[in-house]
């Protein structure tokens, strides 16, 4: 079947919901802004109607902007499309993909057909083609340790071909996904197809052949000295407080999409700041105009200039679940009685109103959304039947039945947990990146509950490069994973939670079951779950909500895992002191996603400085 668009897509192959580039926000001035411009430390000045300032998106020294690195530092990291870009986007307004540097895509029992944009190019005037986007996906087959190597669990072949359009007599180039039939999973691809940036063959091979074709010596390349990007910005400079970057008034989709507009903002900076606390307060005082932090009673802060997407409750758009991952490799996680009892001894309520203000509806047990667009395959019968949710009570039961003993002291504080044999069970962390308020308040308010039913249980704060290597390698009890929206949703959550397809042992990285959930090799492990996570994709819509509606019953018995509260895919304030016409429920041109995420990047062609 084929699938495009309602609106036409201008000549060139596309009409596309464009997304580009976040900016980077500087912490200039401290928090204390200028109305005409902004001097950083180093005697650089930007003109504030010029400047758009970003926050919430690197959280450490930026140390690489190699677009193949593990752990690359904004723009260039996860979803930012500023410097590099994907093929396709997502909008989460509209469950939509969209056109970037592909102008369509036709999907099929067999393969995904992708026709490039003929009219896309490089930094350096060089054309971007299908031979980039060919060359960018045969580095997870060159390179094993490569990220983009888990595209070929899924695609057994990529090739690329011309097709003539009919009417104009247009030439095309194609890129060919054929889908591996022992995954087969087309709603898979189209979440590689967006996740992840082409990069130029010209400028990455000669690196790479300077290495030896030694990958580990190539990643240790920083790119960070004009980079050949796609996007409309470009980097500028760095340092360990700010990234800065500058406008690329070449970049292509400025014609190709904007009628010959530039992005608004001439500069994108990026502030790094330690915690959530100090991008609000700049936020407040006008220093920075875009924030994906969580930043509590949003309504409050109106009176500030500063708003979100919706003027009233619930402010955000929720599309995500909030979730302890568990480690059942390590003990007594991996006893499900242990995991069933951390359940029902946390206060969601809590999490809901204290931790995100408010941000969510009552959560539910289970890994589907119980709205939206999941609600179809959302069983409450189930829920109660097979669900955990708050019970203090029921927790102890749990423990107590499966034969474990805690001992507190007279003022009622946990000393001490006890297994059935009678040893003392190791104190569990549960870890999040320092300076997440949020999440910090959660990983709080689940330890308080957690140890008041007898379960030893800690916190664990750490930087967050280090948080996000360990769960890479699963060198962590229990901690929140970092779960993106994508298309394919539900169906990418249950296999970032419970799928052994790819199964990697602790210390090797896996981009899905951080917790180990299900081992292959083990005497207990259940094929059902890997079967309903291969064959969902390819169901009937009524033969998914059965499927589902088991998988999710699997989930709720074996907890591998414990949602907490639902969220935005990212938050997204704004503030209007110096910016004006971002985008909103009532204003809705483009998605809220922080003007560099998916569809959320045509924003910045649309912003108005105040001052216009």
């Amino acid at each position: 079947m084929r699938f495009q668009p309602k609106e036409k897509w201008p000549e060139g192959c596309g009409a596309r919901v464009l997304i580009k580039a976040v900016p980077v926000l500087l912490i200039l001035c401290c928090l204390c802004g200028c109305q005409s411009g902004q001097s950083a430390s180093d005697g650089m000045s930007f003109p504030r109607d010029k400047t758009l300032y970003i926050g919430g998106l690197q959280w450490g020294e930026p140390n690489t902007f190699n677009p193949l690195s593990d752990f690359p530092a904004f723009p260039v990291d996860g979803n930012d499309n500023l410097m590099y870009e994907p093929l396709l986007v997502y909008n989460i307004l509209n469950g939509k993909m969209e056109p970037m540097l592909a102008c369509s895509y036709e999907v099929t029992s067999d393969v995904i057909r992708v026709t490039m944009d003929r009219r896309a190019r490089w930094s350096d005037g060089m054309p971007l083609t299908a031979q980039d986007a060919l060359f960018t996906y045969q580095l997870g087959r060159r390179f094993k340790d490569a990220r983009i190597a888990y595209v070929w669990e899924y695609v057994s072949a990529i090739t690329i071909d011309t097709t003539k359009d009919s009417a104009t007599g247009i030439r095309a180039e194609r890129v060919n996904f054929f889908i591996n039939k022992t995954r087969n999973n087309p709603l898979r691809i189209l979440d590689f197809l967006q996740e992840y940036h082409i990069v130029p063959q010209h400028a990455i091979e000669p690196v790479l052949q300077a290495c030896n074709n030694d990958f580990s010596l190539f990643q240790k390349k920083t790119f960070d000295r004009n980079p050949v990007v796609s996007g409309p910005y470009t980097l500028f400079t760095f340092s360990a407080e700010k990234i800065i970057l500058k406008r690329n008034d070449e970049y292509w989709g400025n014609q190709a999409f904007f009628q010959g507009r530039q992005p608004r903002p001439e500069y994108i900076i990026h502030p790094i700041y330690k915690s959530n606390d100090h991008f609000s307060i700049s936020l407040q005082q006008g220093n920075i105009d875009v924030s994906q932090t969580f930043i509590p009673r949003i309504w409050l802060k109106a009176r500030k200039k500063v708003h979100t997407w919706y003027s009233a409750a619930p402010f955000h758009i929720p599309g995500s679940i909030i979730m302890f991952s568990l480690n059942v490799t390590r003990y007594p996680l991996s006893d499900k009685n242990v995991r069933r009892a951390m359940a029902a001894a946390i206060n969601y309520r809590d999490i809901q109103e204290l931790a995100v203000s408010g941000y969510s509806v009552e959560r539910k047990p289970g890994l589907i959304l119980p709205f939206g667009i999941e609600a179809q395959y959302d069983s409450p019968e189930d829920a109660a039947q097979y669900g955990v949710s708050y019970d203090p009570l029921l927790a102890k039961k749990i423990l107590k039945e499966a034969g474990y003993t805690s001992i507190f002291d007279k003022k009622g504080n946990l000393l001490v947990m006890k297994d059935p044999s009678g040893a003392v069970v190791p104190t569990m962390f549960i870890n999040s990146p320092t300076g997440w308020t949020d999440w910090e308040t959660m990983v709080r308010i689940a330890v308080k509950g957690m140890r008041s039913a007898g379960i030893d249980v800690r916190e664990g704060f750490l930087d967050f490069g280090l948080y996000n290597q360990n769960l890479k390698v699963g060198d962590y009890d229990c901690a929140i994973p970092l779960l993106a929206v994508t298309p394919s949703k539900p169906w990418s959550r249950f296999e970032a939670v419970m799928s052994s397809l790819n199964w990697k042992a602790i210390g090797e990285k896996m981009n899905e079951n951080q917790g180990r959930y299900n081992n292959p090799s083990a005497k207990d492990y259940n094929p059902v779950v890997d079967s309903l996570i291969r064959v969902i994709p390819s169901l009937t819509d009524a033969q998914k909500k059965a499927a589902y509606r088991a998988l999710n019953v699997i989930f709720m018995q074996d907890q591998p895992a414990i949602p907490l509260v639902y969220r935005p895919e990212m938050f997204y304030e704004f503030s209007v002191k110096h910016w004006k016409n971002f985008p909103t429920d009532q204003n809705p041109y483009a998605p809220p996603q922080c003007l560099c995420f998916g569809a959320g990047i045509r924003a910045l062609w649309e912003i108005e400085s105040v001052n216009e």
